[in-house]
């Protein structure tokens, strides 16, 4: 699955000029159901792209990046609810999942109700599970759909300013390793305190009750 998926953002990266905010939009689109595909490698280098040559625009980029969101989490959204828990339990395993996580999603998403399907937005993992906790609990779809649009909107433009501030550091496209490792190091700092705050203090509290 890794190979498939590095494949998949070389091709990306390759089409991203020719396939515009279209293949944005699928890309995050695919992002947000249970396809392991970091939105961190689909948003910044289009903006980077977007930023250095003109054919698209910054803004188009961050619109695409939210409208793809959305539209993949409707899947989901629409899938567990129909579904149901029994089915998506026991097919879990086919698409990289488990019972287990699953249970664990859907107390996120009991506690937190729509507020948590925005901030689910900037945490990884839950970010591509929140959708089947919102359908099995039946979260009103139009609140679910606001707060993933405002979640990916900001989640898009956050990775959007990366990815123009990471193209014009001059040290990492010459290929720095330093100025490389503080990027990703405090790109990591900020996502790990989110994902400690709201997913491993909080989303297992029912199973201490």
């Amino acid at each position: 699955m890794k190979e498939w998926v590095a494949s998949l953002v070389s091709w990306y990266l390759g089409a991203l000029e020719q396939g515009g905010y279209g293949l944005v939009a699928l890309m995050m689109a695919l992002e947000s159901t249970v396809f392991p595909l970091p939105s961190e490698l689909v948003i910044p280098p289009a903006a980077h792209l977007a930023a250095i040559n003109g054919k698209m625009s910054v803004v188009g980029v961050v619109i695409a990046g939210t409208i793809g969101s959305w539209v993949g989490a409707a899947l989901m959204y629409w899938a567990a609810r129909g579904l149901g828990r029994p089915v998506l339990n026991r097919y879990a395993g086919y698409v990289l999942l488990s019972a287990e996580k699953i249970t664990a999603a859907e107390h996120f998403a009991s506690r937190y109700g729509s507020i948590g399907v925005f901030v689910a937005r900037f945490l990884p993992v839950i970010r591509h599970l929140i959708g089947i906790p919102a359908g099995l609990v039946r979260l009103d779809f139009g609140l679910y759909s606001l707060m993933t649009l405002l979640g990916s909107g900001l989640w898009c433009a956050v990775l959007a300013y990366i990815g123009i501030k990471a193209g014009q550091d001059t040290a990492l496209r010459n290929g720095s390793l330093h100025e490389l490792t503080l990027w990703l190091v405090g790109s990591a700092v900020a996502l790990g305190l989110l994902y400690v705050f709201f997913v491993r203090r909080h989303m297992k509290a029912p199973h201490r009750a």
